[in-house]
Order: structure tokens, then sequence, then C-alpha cells
């Protein structure tokens, strides 16, 4: 995909990030999934959810943000959420222990979901932004990147609300490497950034 390029979200336009929401995969959650408690998460409106993620991709400001958008032929297409681990806290209350796994390391940086706008699918983008976070990891100080992805089984797909999370082949080819497989179809993924 030659014509891809990406901007960190505060760095794009509030229209874009629109653009991207109103026909991608995550219509409801806004990605604010990961962002809450669940029983918070179940007592937001549709509209707490768009202001929330307006407030944290922060457009037009200085940072910080909460994901980058894809561009392809200059036109918003796909969108990924990274950003500190600690930032999403529904992580650390579940009860499965690979959603915390190593606690103790520093500088993880969550890659939590993949939105691609309707008109772009299929067209290898989930790729390109996949590979677009190890460059923004780079850029931000980030030491590990790490990924949450399902894994079809073979000769099955999933859905794309579960696709929104990533598919492992994707993380794979960004360079990430399983760390574990908790489940038959979740994996977590990490790859390394930075000189360390």
């Amino acid at each position: 995909m030659p014509d891809f390029t990406w901007l960190p979200a505060n760095q794009a336009a509030t229209e874009d990030v629109l653009a991207l929401f109103a026909t991608g995969g995550a219509r409801r959650c806004r990605c604010q999934a990961m962002k809450v408690p669940g029983w918070i998460w179940r007592d937001t409106t549709q509209e707490e959810r768009d202001a929330a993620l307006l407030e944290q991709t922060a457009c037009g400001t200085p940072g910080p943000t909460s994901g980058l958008v894809g561009y392809v032929g200059g036109e918003a297409a796909g969108w990924v959420a990274v950003e500190p681990r600690e930032k999403y806290p529904r992580l650390w209350s579940r009860k499965q222990p690979w959603m915390r796994m190593d606690p103790e390391l520093e500088g993880v940086w969550s890659v939590t979901c993949f939105v691609v706008r309707k008109g772009f699918r299929r067209s290898g983008l989930t790729y390109e932004l996949a590979r677009a976070t190890v460059e923004y990891g780079e850029q931000v100080g980030a030491r590990v990147l790490e990924g949450y992805p399902m894994e079809p089984a073979p000769g099955k797909t999933v859905i794309w609300d579960e696709a929104s999370v990533g598919l492992g082949q994707v993380f794979v080819e960004a360079g990430y490497e399983v760390v574990a497989s908790p489940t038959l179809r979740r994996r977590v993924v990490r790859r390394r950034v930075g000189g360390d």
C-alpha cells in the first residue's frame, strides 16, 4: 500500500476521527471497553463514549493521544488504539491472568483496537497500522508493545467485532512475537522497541 501514511490522532483532524468511527467496526464501543471497569462501561451512554473518544484523541493539541489515524491517498481510512498500558484499567480489573502479565514490566504500551473504514477493508490496512505502532512506539519511547489478538481456528474466520483487537498474523508480520496463548483463540503478543 504505497500511498499509506499515518499520524498520531492528536495531529489529525477531528473530522477524520469521526469519519473513521462513523462506519468502522467500533461504532458503539468507541475504543472505551478497556478504558473503564465493567460496571461503569455498562452504565455509559453512546454520547458519553463519543465524548470520551474525542477527549482522549485530543485532536489539534500537543498530546498525549490515544491512537493513530491511517490515511490512504490522503483519506482517513483506519485507526489503531495504542497507549501506555496503565491507560487501560480494565486490563487490570479482569480475572484472566493473561490480561495482567508481568505487571512490574515498565514502558509497556498496549495495542487494543483496530478500526477500518468501510471502503478500505480487505486491503491489508490492519497490517500497515500494526507496523505504524512500531514506528510510533520508537518515537514515544515505549519499551514494549503488547497486543491481545484473536487467532481463528484453521479454516475458520472471526467476526469483525472479534477481529477488532487484531489477528495474530497481523501482529506477527509487524515483528511481534507470541508470548502467551491463554485460550484456544486468544494470543498475547509483544514487540520490543528502542535499543533495549
